[in-house]
């Protein structure tokens, strides 16, 4: 998908006349010496990485060649990962300058205004919601306040890349592989899950554009880029009912034909939208449950749906033919071996009826979790998140992202067996795929244990499996 963040920056930049181009690296197939090239020849006044907490080291790595290759390109990071970690990263990576927390759309006008002015110390101190080093020390100019109405954004300049390359189809059954396009119409969440980053972000008070605003750009990538499928990006495309229940009407009225992705609350809908949903185009729908026991949702995640709601949702996809796509989450705070095996098992009799995701509990920075984690000793007082190892946390890249794994009452060899009894239930990928990723990443002794326990637990899963035995 194309970086929406990224191309809502450059729509800001081009309604001020500021020229901006954007280099979808990853469909380009670029890789940091492709990038570096054309920053020499461009040499930019700004160079811009958007920094997730999963592609960060990528980033940091990417930053270092550009400043060492053009020393006057101004470096800067934005992104989900830099709203907690402007000083972290300045601290550690001296080659980057500027470090935006917050959304980028009007900081990246004001930071271009200031660097043409001559960029120093005196201009950007005026840009609120960066980091940047005044003698030798890492300075904050404090946060920004959030773009109060989303209504006054442009559209994301999609116009500056080639969308063919992105080759964004999604399967919908009965209708094939569609063109598809990703929107943002939304930016926050009421909620307050203990590992979630989005109030971080984005805020608990969610803003969202208009119903019309919406159906203009979802008309305008139809018309112009052939889109048939639209992926709603929002963290809960429920958070106003009022506001869906028009999107929807719009939709029907106008007779789109659209199919469509979005992720919701279970805890703020009712059959009768959500049946329009399904008649507005709606085919897959997402969903937390985290976790199926009632102690871990209430007293750890502050989770307050229940499964039966979630349950309600799973049985009206089911009859109106819509995917029904909970998501799961394993590791939680005093989580029990059987907590965690009482949520497996509720997954695994979905089976059939619905298409379950996992994930083992991250740690993001700035989070409530973050703040236990440290708290508890699970994430040193020292770490940064600029280190490519640190052999005192637990991640696993090759199915988890570069992110620290929360860790609690429940071993590695457990965790390992919930891993993969959940893949042979869901079989959604490739688990041999992931060994060879995995036997690449071995360096050390500790990595080597790591994954052999992984092997036990597999191994041992297998044996019961195959003698009938069951947990």
């Amino acid at each position: 998908m194309p970086s929406l963040g990224v191309l809502y920056m450059a729509a800001c930049l081009k309604r001020e006349g500021i020229p901006v181009r954007t280099l979808p690296a990853f469909v380009l197939k670029l890789n940091i010496a492709d990038i570096v090239r054309q920053v020499e020849e461009e040499r930019p006044s700004i160079f811009g990485v958007t920094v997730t907490t999963e592609n960060r080291l990528e980033a940091f790595d990417l930053a270092r060649a550009v400043k060492r290759a053009v020393p006057e390109t101004h470096v800067v990071l934005g992104g989900p990962h830099c709203m907690a970690t402007g000083l972290d990263t300045l601290t550690h990576v001296p080659e980057v300058d500027v470090v935006v927390s917050g959304e980028g759309e009007e900081t990246i006008v004001e930071l271009f205004r200031a660097v043409e002015a001559g960029g120093g110390s005196g201009e950007l101190s005026k840009v609120r919601g960066i980091w940047y080093r005044e003698g030798g020390k890492v300075v904050s100019t404090g946060p920004r306040v959030k773009i109060p109405d989303l209504n006054t954004l442009p559209m994301p300049a999609r116009e500056l890349e080639d969308m063919a390359l992105y080759n964004f189809h999604v399967d919908v059954p009965g209708r094939g592989k569609l063109p598809a396009a990703n929107l943002m119409t939304s930016r926050g969440c009421p909620f307050d899950c203990n590992f979630c980053a989005t109030p971080v972000n984005w805020g608990r008070k969610v803003r969202g554009v208009t119903a019309e605003k919406v159906l203009d750009e979802i008309e305008h990538v139809m018309d112009r880029y052939g889109v048939q499928a639209i992926w709603f990006y929002d963290d809960t495309l429920n958070y106003n009912p009022k506001r869906l229940e028009k999107i929807c009407d719009m939709m029907i009225e106008r007779k789109l034909g659209l199919s469509w992705f979005c992720e919701i609350r279970v805890d703020a809908i009712d059959r009768r939208l959500f049946d329009k949903m399904a008649e507005a185009g709606l085919f897959h729908v997402g969903f937390g449950v985290e976790s199926a026991n009632e102690r871990v949702c209430r007293e750890i995640i502050h989770k307050k749906a229940t499964l039966t709601q979630a349950l309600d949702v799973i049985d009206w996809c089911n009859d109106t033919g819509v995917i029904a796509n909970p998501f799961f989450i394993f590791s939680h705070p005093t989580e029990t071996w059987e907590e965690a095996l009482e949520t497996i098992r509720f997954a695994e009799s979905l089976k059939g009826r619905a298409m379950c995701s996992m994930a083992i509990l991250h740690v993001y920075p700035a989070t409530e979790l973050w703040d236990r984690a440290l708290g508890e000793g699970k994430i040193p007082a020292d770490f940064t998140w600029t280190a490519k190892d640190d052999p005192r946390i637990m991640e696993l890249p090759e199915a988890q992202g570069r992110v620290p794994l929360y860790m609690d009452k429940l071993t590695w060899f457990q965790l390992s067996t919930i891993i993969f009894r959940f893949s042979q239930s869901a079989l959604k990928v490739s688990l041999w795929s992931k060994v060879k990723k995995a036997a690449a990443r071995i360096d050390s002794f500790g990595k080597f244990a790591q994954y052999f326990v992984m092997g036990l637990a597999l191994v041992n899963l297998k044996l019961k499996k195959a003698l009938g035995g069951g947990a």
